[in-house]
């Protein structure tokens, strides 16, 4: 499989994978709304191969378990089916680090539109899936801190946010907390409920390079 059909069929995971979830998913209103507890594996996520195998293990050696991914071009994600009620909890906190860097890649283009770590979150478009959006929250290879940008296979479907880059370094734990719901208006122009899935990935097929990255356990907030 080519790199570039991999990808595609990621964009159109992001696409169509969550038709079912109005119907089968529980709506979720509280303090904090769980995502992950790698403490007990990653029961609830399903891994999604569209180029090789993206190595995804636990790694209890701290105090926290977290999520070791290793990509050697290749493309795998792990996507967890959540709807997360964001008039409740808005706010997506996490940590994570990049163990293994790319090199600075045109992350605009198709050919460099791979990342060393990456999250992502999804507004299931239902029946009409091309509706479906999905906001990325994005370790740059570059310089790119800050900055947003239209995906190159989906630009009216998936909007990148680099909220890391490679001035952060390696092996340093960096925390997030991230308005989820005020980003996906900003983007949309319109008023955003809830989301629907949450997607973890490293990613290196189109580069066909490699990179590594952890995760720590992913939560929502009120605050």
């Amino acid at each position: 499989m080519s790199a570039t059909l991999g990808k595609r069929k990621l964009v159109l995971l992001a696409l169509s994978l969550f038709l079912g979830l109005l119907c089968s998913s529980v709506m979720y209103a509280a303090e904090v709304v769980k995502v992950s507890d790698f403490a007990l594996g990653v029961t609830g996520w399903e891994e999604h191969s569209f180029e090789g195998n993206t190595r995804y293990r636990i790694d209890a050696a701290g105090s926290e378990s977290t999520l070791k991914a290793v990509s050697a071009a290749s493309a795998s994600g792990l996507v967890k089916e959540l709807r997360v009620d964001l008039n409740e909890t808005p706010y997506l906190n996490w940590r994570w680090k990049v163990d293994e860097a790319l090199v600075n890649l045109a992350e605009d283009t198709k050919v460099g539109d791979d990342y060393a770590a990456r999250i992502y979150v999804i507004v299931d478009g239902g029946w009409l899936f091309w509706r479906t959006k999905a906001l990325n929250f994005v370790w740059s290879s570059g310089d790119r801190k800050n900055t947003r940008w239209p995906n190159a296979f989906a630009p009216d479907n998936a909007l990148m946010v680099a909220l890391r880059d490679r001035s952060d370094g390696t092996n340093r734990w960096q925390y997030e907390r991230v308005n989820v719901k005020q980003l996906l208006e900003e983007w949309l122009g319109d008023s955003v409920s809830h989301i629907d899935a949450i997607a973890i990935m490293t990613d290196t097929d189109n580069s066909g390079l490699s990179a590594a990255a952890s995760f720590g356990d992913l939560y929502f907030s009120s605050e």
